[in-house]
């Protein structure tokens, strides 16, 4: 038996008696070899010494890291060294979930404080204590806008990432949700399309900002439209332009979401990564997962508590606003830590300069034959370029010259094949700028 699987033989032969079958074998029996997954397949075991020899041979392979100029939402942000090395130490790294509230005052604050951030970044009034991802914390935000309103139609602008949009569609293939999806006009949402669509049975309108083509806009308007059709404004935003930028309160956003990784959070091939939530405190008694409040015991000492805790584990499964753990805590924590040492000026000065190297960048596009570069719209430190060529191919062709050039907006839009989507970060120096520039006129040329 493998030394890694707890069950025994005994356990094993225990269990197959009570399905009526002979061996494990038979149990896939029903599976034809053709259709059978290459996972079955499996090499015979190494030892310690033969797989790290084995990993070493694979890792070798690797022609050296690309400079990256894709984002999509996710990006290359400096992490800096005490986020990591604050979040090892064990009173993060083995605790970060209080399974026993009232024995996790270390960790229930933490994540008061990661709370309060969102708050201040966002400008809303609460926030839960964290979420798997960006995706699903806008799927958590619309199903939260249906239980309020008690209507099933979702409005969804064209410029929200299609990523979400498609993980929505997945999440909610069985509820019976009528989904209409507005285009985007000039990079920016289509007031009039939104307006035409909203109605009595209109729950909530979702809306990101800055939108997948990098474009920022202010949703005051679209936000106002669907609170005098009785319905949400939802708002997926990305956390370092609030550095800058209006915050979603001060649109009258309603629900507020994003992706956290780049408060803080390496790439790390996908994941974890960390979604956030917030809204206004009228909602809070239907927002997901957990929310960590400040009281006192009863010596009147200052303590935290679990105040809502609103998951089908706690309570009555038919009242659960959600049925998934909706809690990556650790990561909630590094985001908190992140947030912390940066602070209100050090968020300011990280946007400015991610926006700032963006300019730099779109002026030396601008420079090549063949590229435009598109302005009908402002952007954040995201924006799209139109080539004389597939995009798709360009990316392919920028590789050997060690860039990671952009998102091809063609995999996801009709008509776009010749755009790409280009993001730059603080990480990105004016020599990797240049250079990138350079080799896009060499494959252009």
């Amino acid at each position: 038996m493998n030394p890694y699987i707890a069950n025994t033989e005994h356990d094993v032969r225990a269990m197959l008696d009570v399905i009526g079958v002979k061996s494990i074998d038979a149990l896939f029996a029903d599976i034809k070899p053709a259709h059978a997954p290459r996972s079955f397949d499996l090499p015979g075991g190494l030892s310690e010494f033969e797989v790290m020899e084995r990993l070493r041979l694979l890792a070798s392979k690797n022609t050296g890291a690309l400079v990256p100029f894709i984002g999509g939402g996710y990006y290359d942000h400096y992490v800096p060294a005490a986020c990591p090395a604050i979040i090892a130490r064990g009173e993060f790294y083995t605790a970060y979930t209080p399974y026993q509230p009232e024995c996790a005052q270390g960790t229930l604050q933490a994540l008061f404080e990661y709370q309060s951030g969102i708050c201040t970044l966002t400008g809303m009034d609460v926030a839960n204590a964290s979420l798997y991802d960006g995706g699903t914390a806008l799927y958590e935000a619309m199903m939260m806008a249906i239980r309020i309103t008690g209507r099933r139609k979702v409005v969804m602008d064209g410029g929200v990432n299609p990523i979400y949009r498609k993980l929505i569609r997945s999440y909610t293939h069985n509820l019976h949700f009528e989904f209409v999806e507005t285009p985007v006009v000039h990079g920016q949402s289509d007031r009039a399309a939104i307006a035409k669509l909203l109605d009595k049975d209109t729950a909530a309108v979702i809306i990101q900002n800055p939108n997948f083509f990098g474009t920022v806009d202010d949703h005051a308007d679209i936000a106002e439209l669907a609170r005098a059709a009785g319905a949400l404004s939802i708002a997926s935003v990305y956390p370092v332009a609030l550095g800058l930028l209006k915050t979603p309160a001060e649109m009258g956003i309603d629900i507020v979401t994003g992706e956290g990784q780049s408060l803080g959070l390496p790439l790390n091939f996908g994941g974890p990564y960390l979604g956030f939530m917030a809204a206004r405190k009228k909602y809070i008694r239907q927002m997901p997962g957990r929310i960590v409040g400040e009281t006192v015991d009863a010596q009147g000492r200052r303590c935290f508590v679990n105040t809502l805790q609103a998951r089908e584990q706690h309570i009555r499964r038919e009242k659960a606003t959600s049925n998934i753990c909706t809690n990556v805590a650790l990561c909630a924590t590094q985001a908190s830590v992140f947030m912390s040492l940066l602070g209100k000026q050090g968020l300011r000065q990280l946007a400015q300069l991610n926006l700032d190297k963006a300019e730099f960048a779109r002026q030396e596009l601008g420079k090549i034959k063949g590229v435009e570069v598109k302005r009908s719209s402002p952007s954040f430190n995201e924006f799209t370029v139109s080539l004389p060529k597939n995009a798709a191919d360009v990316v392919e062709a920028m590789i050997p010259r060690g860039f990671a050039a952009g998102f091809p907006l063609g995999r996801y839009y009709t008509g776009m094949d010749d755009y790409l989507l280009v993001a730059v970060t603080e990480k990105r120096t004016r020599g990797e700028i240049v250079a990138y520039a350079k080799a896009m006129a060499e494959v252009l040329a």
